[in-house]
C-alpha cells in the first residue's frame, strides 16, 4: 500500500529548488492539506490481492458529495462509449479501478480545500480548475495516440495543477488582491507572484501532489506547468502540453487573452502532433465535445 510521505521527505527530494525557501513557507503558515479518509480507505482495498469492485463502489458511496462529482466528472464526451453510467460499480468496471481512483483523488481535493476566507474566489478557482480538468481529458482523448496520456491522468493534473494557488491565499492576506484573483479573465502571474511574495505556486503544488501520492510525472507536470521547456521527459512534457492547450482553450471559451500562449505554443503544439493550421479546427472539436458534455 501507497503511504503518504512526509512534507520533510517531499522537501529533500526537490533537488534543484530551493529547499530553505520552501521549508521557510511551510514554517511560516503554509499548510499541506490531508488527503481525506476515502483515499486512504481506497487504497487498503486496492492493495489486496483480490481487489472486490462492490466495496469500492461502497467506499465511494459513502461520500455523497464526491459521488455526485464523480458520475458529473465520467459525464464528459472522454468516456462516451461506456455512458450511461448508473451506478460506481458501473463506473469502476468501464473506467477502471485505477482510473477510477485517479478522479477521484482529483475530485476529494476539493473537499480538502479552506473555504473560510475568500469563498467566492475559491469556488471560481474549483470552477476554473475543473473546466481546465475537463478540457484536458478530452485532449488526452483526442491526442492518445500522440501523447499516449489517458484523460484520468489529464484529469488529475487539470485539477491539480494549480492547486498551490489556494493554499497561498489562505497564507497572505492580500494575495487575492496583489494577484488580482476574481477580476473576469484574470489569473496568477508567476513572475509578479515571485517578485511580491518571494514563492512560486507550482513548487506548493508539487509539494501537495506528491504529499497526495500522484504519479510522478504528474508531479513533473506539475512543477514545471509554467516551464515546459525545462521538461525532458517525454510523458511530464506532454502532460504539461496537454495542460497549456487546456488552459488556452479555456481563455477562449471566454473570450479573453491568454497571455501566456503566445510565449510557449511553439513548444505545445508539436508535442500534440499539431501546428498552426490544424489548430482551429482541433479545438473546435475539442470546445464541441466539451459543450455537449
Amino acid at each position: 500500500m501507497t503511504t503518504a510521505p512526509s512534507v520533510l521527505d517531499i522537501t529533500q527530494s526537490l533537488g534543484d529548488i530551493d529547499t530553505a525557501r520552501i521549508k521557510r513557507l511551510l514554517e511560516g503558515g503554509i499548510r499541506i492539506p490531508a488527503q481525506p479518509r476515502v483515499l486512504d480507505e481506497l487504497r487498503k482495498l486496492m492493495a489486496r490481492k483480490e481487489m472486490d469492485v462492490r466495496l469500492l463502489a461502497r467506499t465511494i458511496n459513502q461520500d455523497p458529495g464526491l459521488t455526485a462529482l464523480l458520475f458529473q466528472v465520467v459525464g464528459n464526451a472522454a468516456y462516451r462509449q461506456h455512458q450511461p453510467f448508473e451506478t460506481v460499480e458501473q463506473i469502476l468496471h468501464a473506467v477502471g479501478i485505477r482510473q477510477t481512483f485517479n478522479l477521484v483523488q482529483a475530485i476529494a481535493l476539493r473537499s480538502a480545500g479552506d473555504l473560510r476566507k475568500h469563498r467566492a474566489v475559491y469556488e471560481a478557482y474549483w470552477a476554473r480548475s475543473h473546466a481546465i480538468g475537463q478540457l484536458a481529458m478530452l485532449i488526452a482523448d483526442e491526442r492518445i495516440a500522440v501523447c499516449n496520456i489517458f484523460p484520468d491522468q489529464a484529469y488529475l493534473a487539470g485539477v491539480f495543477h494549480d492547486c498551490g494557488v489556494p493554499l497561498l491565499m489562505q497564507r497572505f492576506p492580500t494575495y487575492c488582491q496583489e494577484m488580482h484573483l476574481g477580476e473576469a479573465g484574470r489569473w496568477t502571474d508567476l513572475a509578479e507572484e515571485d517578485r511580491k511574495f518571494n514563492t512560486d505556486h507550482c513548487v506548493i503544488g508539487y509539494l501537495v501532489a506528491r504529499h497526495w501520492c500522484l504519479p510522478d510525472f504528474i508531479c513533473d507536470a506539475i512543477r514545471y506547468h509554467h516551464a515546459i521547456g525545462e521538461l525532458g521527459m517525454h510523458d511530464a512534457r506532454s502532460m504539461v502540453a496537454i495542460l497549456l492547450l487546456a488552459v488556452e482553450i479555456h481563455y477562449r471559451t471566454m473570450h479573453a487573452a491568454n497571455p501566456e500562449w503566445e510565449r510557449v505554443k511553439a513548444e505545445v503544439l508539436p508535442e500534440l502532433g499539431l501546428d498552426e493550421d490544424s489548430l482551429p479546427e482541433f479545438v473546435d472539436v475539442v470546445v464541441e465535445r466539451f459543450d455537449a458534455g
